[in-house]
């Protein structure tokens, strides 16, 4: 794998830098506790509220915090260990955001309006949480290009947590589900846009690095 990036999407930020840089392995670490542990609290939260849209928001935390985690742990192996790991997670991140795209259809012949307010108040906060972990960042956005995709990747997850927050109030004003399984389709979408960089790039990676 590169030496300087696990994937397009620049969700791993710059793990050569990070080796180098304590300050900023420092602050991929605080954005990996913030995007895991938010995910995991929003994905309850999306169970309870019954919202589909909010699973797949915290999927998407879910999926940026171990993509940045394993490029932190991974700093010491081989190119091609990175690669490796990379394309099984490219294939997991895949899975679930085809498995949330099939659910949303499946709830979309059993449509069942969310709760709004919880969904709006759950949205709220991770929009709260992506703030922060672009603030983190924000410090290293003018570097190279790896530097400033991670940050760039943040500042993006927060636009899709304003979709959820629209999202909500349309449900709470129309009483109907749609529009919280519409949002759920576009995140789910993005999703798999990202998983499917990071396995193009892995199989390339792996391609390049196969005798290491």
């Amino acid at each position: 794998m590169s030496e300087t990036n696990s994937s397009d999407c620049g969700c791993t930020g710059d793990t050569k830098r990070a080796e180098k840089d304590p300050a900023y392995a420092r602050a991929l670490w605080i954005v990996v506790i913030l995007n895991l542990g938010f995910g995991v609290c929003e994905m309850l939260g999306g169970f309870i509220a019954n919202s589909q849209a909010l699973k797949a928001d915290a999927l998407d935390f879910i999926g940026d915090g171990s993509i940045t985690l394993i490029g932190l742990l991974a700093l010491g192996w081989t190119a091609h260990a990175r690669a490796r790991i990379a394309l099984t997670q490219g294939l997991f991140l895949g899975a679930l955001g085809i498995g949330v795209l099939a659910f949303a259809a499946w709830r979309a012949f059993n449509a069942v309006a969310p709760e709004a307010e919880l969904m709006g108040g759950i949205g709220i906060v991770a929009l709260i949480v992506n703030i922060s972990a672009a603030l983190v960042l924000s410090r290293f956005r003018d570097g190279d290009a790896n530097v400033r995709a991670v940050w760039l990747f943040s500042r993006n997850d927060a636009l899709a947590n304003v979709a959820v927050i629209f999202a909500a109030a349309l449900v709470g004003w129309t009483g109907q589900a749609w529009p919280d399984l519409a949002v759920a389709g576009v995140i789910a979408i993005l999703f798999l846009h990202s998983a499917f960089e990071i396995i193009r790039r892995a199989r390339a990676d792996m391609r390049e690095t196969a005798h290491q």
